[in-house]
């Protein structure tokens, strides 16, 4: 046995090759590191990545068996992966190793070459695979992984000569095989670091959903005191959320809000921060899906003067300047893969570069951030990293839509109303019918649609109180209506979008199963004598009407000239369950 020195030390087991066939040799070890340096960057689960080195390595070197093994605090093996038998064979094969030969690793911290196991003392009494000839010489190559000067595992091979095989010098492969373990050794160390992480993330998380779920009702944030600036609504679905919020606002942990377009997160983000320590510092925000990847990189991390064309200065990113603070970062899930690995640095470590400079800035920043997207499925179809998706979802917090706290449009209307003649030093106010209108409304760009319809709708009223007839959806101009009629599919349409307390206009096509006798009873009928049977409505007609409703009943009973209670009817009929949203 010959132990390294170093990875220049030459053993003098074999004759040395002809140096251009060394060069060679170097050439492929070279190509090797480099192929197995991707098989460890891919995201895999350990065993698996493990597994794929061995069988790489196996094409560069001459080796009839290799083991790789990790050990755990005590010495003990923790997992073991090998080539060139089943699972189970590599556990076997490891527990007979000789202890002496995988201790003198682990304890030297130093490579170990064995030229053969026959005659060898670290391997006396070592039974070799009983269909092996006789006459075959076993060569024995192990080098230690190491976490930092630890050593955490063991990588060894096994090579067998016979008497035509050519012989070459055993430095170059134990050289190759030191490299491979390094590489080996950081991958463990940061897979180990990002589970410690997750794992952390995650009880804090459980921690949080705790205290949120053992708050006391009894904290009422709808009452004057607790009003959050530009947050407006009373609705069940808006309480619980800010209770959420102001909770969440407590601790420094990162926020994921999530919701549909025109939710508002912008104005929770900005609660968020209002609510919680840091609300003297700094609150900056960044909508990452309109920037390019390059000019958001100079957005957030800042960059010196002359590192791009048209730098002429030194600027401070959004992450410098909200040192102390919160940052918001909007559609997050917009992010392309590459600017992803640059965000998750920042969040583990803290510290980051300005673009074109050399010097580390550190900060303590909060983070909030927002999407529309489904990010698990993302996720899933590989388009968004796991590791950041756990570093940003700790405390997740879903907005309601406006469809699900529709007793604050009334509020909203009035608001809006009020911001718009404070700009334009007017005075408008708005009717029932125009109450009845925004009632009726599914709004699908929720509360910035229903801004944008108040500032509309004032603009070209023609006088001060706002009537059904100043709407846009009167006048066959609200572009909302035509999602309505996007959502309908035969047999009906929608010439306008349902109106509530309005008979909508309907188009009855051929073949509709809808009798004449089946009219929605008077509100003096207690219409008890509908059965469910006598109703005609056919499945599809029913799914179509609901969807284009929300699946609010109500709705789609007065789309289809039908009670309520004969939709109920119905909807038992055909066994289909109603949609939550």
């Amino acid at each position: 046995m010959v132990m390294l020195r170093d990875a220049a030390a030459v053993i003098p087991m074999r004759s040395v090759r002809k140096p251009a066939h060394t060069h060679t040799r170097a050439d492929m070890a070279l190509r090797g590191v480099y192929e197995i340096s991707k098989i460890l960057v891919r995201p895999a689960q350990l065993e698996t990545m493990l597994a794929n080195v061995l069988t790489l390595l196996s094409s560069f070197l001459d080796m009839q068996h290799g083991i790789v093994a990790l050990l755990d605090e005590h010495g003990d093996p923790r997992s073991v992966v090998g080539i060139g038998w089943r699972e189970e064979q590599a556990h076997q094969y490891f527990g007979r190793l000789p202890e002496r030969a995988v201790g003198q690793i682990v304890t030297t911290a130093m490579p170990v070459v064995i030229d053969n196991v026959a005659k060898h003392p670290l391997f006396a009494g070592w039974e070799p695979d009983p269909d092996r000839p006789r006459d075959e010489r076993v060569s024995f190559i192990g080098v230690p992984i190491k976490d930092r000067d630890k050593v955490i595992g063991t990588l060894s091979i096994e090579q067998r000569w016979d008497e035509n095989s050519t012989y070459h010098a055993a430095d170059e492969d134990v050289r190759f095989l030191t490299m491979v373990a390094n590489l080996v050794g950081q991958t463990v160390r940061l897979m180990d670091v990002v589970g410690r992480d997750r794992e952390r993330l995650m009880a804090q998380q459980r921690l949080l959903e705790k205290e949120l779920s053992d708050h006391s009702a009894s904290d009422k944030l709808g009452d004057k005191d607790n009003k959050v600036s530009g947050i407006f609504g009373d609705s069940e679905a808006l309480r619980a959320v800010l209770q959420k919020i102001r909770i969440v606002a407590r601790s420094h942990t990162t926020v994921l809000l999530r919701g549909e377009s025109g939710t508002g997160k912008e104005l929770f983000a900005r609660a968020t921060h209002d609510l919680s320590s840091r609300s003297k510092k700094p609150f900056i925000r960044l909508n990452c899906g309109a920037l390019p990847e390059s000019v958001l990189e100079s957005e957030l991390f800042g960059h010196e003067k002359g590192s791009f064309t048209g730098a002429h200065a030194q600027r401070k990113g959004r992450f410098e300047l909200a040192d102390g603070g919160t940052l918001f970062l909007d559609e997050i899930g917009d992010i392309s893969p590459a600017f992803q690995v640059k965000l998750l640095r920042v969040l583990q470590e803290g510290e980051f570069e300005r673009v074109g400079g050399t010097h580390t800035i550190k900060v303590d920043v909060r983070l909030v951030c927002a999407t529309n997207r489904n990010l698990e499925e993302a996720v899933a179809k590989g388009e968004f990293r796991a590791d950041l998706y756990y570093r940003i979802n700790v405390v997740s917090i879903r907005l309601p839509a406006l469809r699900d706290r529709k007793e604050d449009v009334p509020l909203l209307a009035r608001e809006f109303l009020r911001r718009f003649d404070e700009e334009h030093h007017t005075e408008h106010s708005l009717t029932a019918s125009a109450y009845a209108v925004l009632d009726s409304c599914f709004f699908p760009g929720n509360v910035r649609e229903l801004e944008n319809c108040i500032r509309r709708t004032a603009t070209l009223s023609h006088g001060k109180n706002i009537t059904e007839n100043d709407f846009a959806c009167r006048n066959d101009e609200c572009l909302s209506a035509a999602l309505w009629k996007g959502a309908i599919s035969a047999p009906f349409k929608i010439v306008n979008p349902p109106q509530r307390g309005l008979a909508p206009a309907r188009v009855v096509e051929p073949g509709d199963e809808v009798r004449a006798e089946e009219a929605p009873c008077s509100k003096s009928d207690s219409c008890e004598h509908v059965k469910g049977d006598n109703l005609k409505i056919g499945h599809d007609q029913l799914i179509a009407a609901l969807e284009a409703t929300g699946w609010v009943q109500a709705k789609a009973a007065r789309l289809l000239k039908l009670t309520p209670r004969q939709i109920g009817y119905a909807l038992r009929k055909h066994g289909i369950e109603v949609q939550k949203f």
